[in-house]
């Protein structure tokens, strides 16, 4: 065995104080795990500040970009130095206030958490104010003094190049569409329970947001308008509440799918006090009634929100708050997992499966005609993803297999009379080809010396601008990249007018009139046309015979040849 010498024992490590900047560090990046802890902080705030309207844009999904924005009662102008200072809140002053915290945030380290992985910005402004303050921070202080700016009511974040001095942490979130999706679902939580918030998430440059919903009374419109039909007509109403001091006290309210509803991922949505968070208990016991009623491997939504006293919840358990801890929760659960069981067994009676008759246009005359009309699907915009062959078809225009060229519904009246219309319109539409031109020498010239003429800078600019306003009756802002322009409307609509009409001459529409029009006096202003033969315009008894023929005469291919020669004299 071998022993050293006294003179060769190694020094024990000493323990000594961390910087503050790597307190800071390590303690923000248990705060802000990945953009969508970011993301649920800022928005709680906006929340906390009686917000009506919430938006949010994400770049990257959420690490070159993290933008919230609201309409709430903004910061003080005096409160900005210590805005994001660790442990600085407006929501509690000493720890008894947890007993009965209300509000979304009480620490204070959000904000900080986020200036010590990123770059902050701050601007916001407070009624009364005639302008609003920016301050950018970093490593929780202000890098300058607030700056006077132009600002809307209430007050915006930005959060730019998160963990950005992590270089471990950001290697593992550069799937950006992964972090893009969590942050779209925790907004769609938010938003079918705070229905008298608007809330709206779109990607950087994006123009159409991927969760928008507008206050409402309904908390069945919320969850139809954020999460589709095919969702909320499955759903059941449900409450349950207890007040047995010795046991538990409680109320809960909420919507749970039915037995028609069949998904592979179970969606629950669970408040408590108004706090989104997560509990495996209850879920793990929802998905146990659930197995017995619903098919293998399917799984349900349930939205739930669970009022309790202050006094009985504890939120102060886990960094992020997205855990709590119950007085009680056993009962709780259980008495919840009852009502949710009988509701469940008394509506598993009966399936209920949406069929969609298909209806053709009356008048479609043939199957294969691609101008049939059908009725609007009534699903949602976002239908659940089945596998084709499990599907139940139901809806003739399902993308799976286009049934409609198959059905065909015999129009009910006036067949016969729209028939001869129905191949006009036809004909028209076969022609509706823009690409095509006339086949005239003159036109061609004329559209040749329109494409020799373009100006490829006005052109980029015409195609690529975004429409701000009319400044006056004639002049309208258009803004491209960085530049703003006074356009002539009444000269730019004039040429192209012009120029459509020597793109599509000779394919136009067809036009249907809602009065008929009175042909007999048409063929005589033809007939009457300077262009015509001065042989013809002298006898004016021949014109309105031939306009009397026309009319009462049907169009038969033979009688227009005989008498083409007397319509058309040339």
């Amino acid at each position: 065995m071998d022993i050293e010498a006294p003179g060769e024992a190694k020094e024990l490590p000493k323990i000594h104080r961390l910087d503050e900047s790597v307190v800071n560090r390590i303690a923000a990046g248990e705060v802000i795990q990945r953009p969508v802890s970011a993301v649920k902080e800022l928005v709680e705030n906006s929340l906390d500040a009686s917000s009506t309207s919430i938006s949010v844009v994400v770049k990257d999904g959420g690490l070159k970009l993290i933008q919230v924005s609201d309409d709430g009662h903004g910061i003080r102008h005096e409160d900005l130095p210590i805005l994001c200072e660790r442990h600085t809140t407006s929501k509690l002053s000493k720890y008894e206030d947890l007993q009965s915290i209300k509000s979304m945030g009480f620490r204070g380290e959000a904000l900080a958490s986020m200036t010590y992985v990123g770059h902050v910005t701050v601007t916001t402004i407070t009624k009364g104010q005639l302008h609003g303050y920016r301050v950018s921070y970093r490593d929780g202080m202000m890098e300058h003094e607030p700056k006077a700016c132009a600002a809307v009511k209430g007050t915006q974040i930005m959060v730019e190049n998160l963990f950005y001095n992590m270089i471990a942490r950001r290697k593992t979130l550069q799937n950006s569409a992964d972090d893009y999706t969590k942050i779209v679902d925790l907004l769609s939580r938010f938003a079918i329970h705070y229905i008298d918030v608007s809330f709206s998430c779109r990607k950087h440059g994006a123009a159409r947001a991927d969760v928008h919903s507008v206050a409402t009374s309904s908390r069945l419109d919320a969850i139809r308008s954020v999460y589709g039909l095919s969702v909320a007509r499955n759903l059941i109403k449900i409450e349950a509440s207890d007040n047995d001091p010795s046991s538990s006290v409680f109320e809960m309210d909420g919507f749970i799918s039915n037995s028609n509803y069949v998904v592979k991922k179970t969606t629950m949505v669970l408040f408590i006090n108004d706090r989104l968070v997560e509990c495996t208990a209850l879920k793990r016991a929802l998905e146990i009634v659930y197995s017995a009623t619903l098919p293998k491997a399917s799984k349900p939504f349930i939205y739930m929100s669970i009022i309790l006293p202050p006094e009985h919840v504890d939120v102060n358990v886990h960094p992020t708050k997205r855990e709590v801890s119950l007085l009680n929760q056993e009962v709780i659960i259980e008495k919840i997992q009852s009502v949710v069981e009988s509701m469940l067994r008394n509506s598993n009676e009966s399936r209920t499966f949406q069929e969609q008759t298909v209806e053709s246009s009356p008048s479609v005359p043939s199957i294969t005609n691609n101008e049939s009309h059908l009725n609007p699907s009534p699903s949602g915009s976002k239908s659940q993803k089945v596998p084709v062959h499990k599907m139940v078809r139901t809806d003739s225009s399902d993308p799976a297999g286009r049934l409609h060229a198959y059905l065909y519904k015999k129009p009910q009246n006036h067949l016969e009379m729209n028939s001869s219309l129905t191949a006009v319109r036809s004909s028209v539409r076969q022609r509706r080809n823009l690409r095509e031109t006339a086949d005239l020498t003159s036109i061609q010239e004329l559209i040749n010396d329109i494409d020799s003429k373009c100006h490829s800078g006005l052109l980029d600019i015409v195609r690529q601008c975004t429409y701000v306003g009319m400044a006056d009756d004639v002049f309208a802002l258009l803004q491209h990249n960085t530049h703003l322009y006074l356009a002539n409307v009444v000269n730019l609509s004039k040429e192209l007018m012009y120029q459509q009409v020597l793109r599509r001459f000779a394919h136009f529409n067809a036009i249907q009139l809602s009065e008929s029009a009175p042909l007999q006096e048409l063929l005589m202003l033809a007939l009457k046309e300077e262009e015509l033969d001065l042989e013809c315009n002298e006898n004016d008894d021949l014109k309105m015979k031939i306009a009397e023929l026309s009319t009462c005469v049907p169009c038969d291919p033979l009688w227009l040849r005989l008498y083409k020669p007397l319509i058309f004299c040339r």
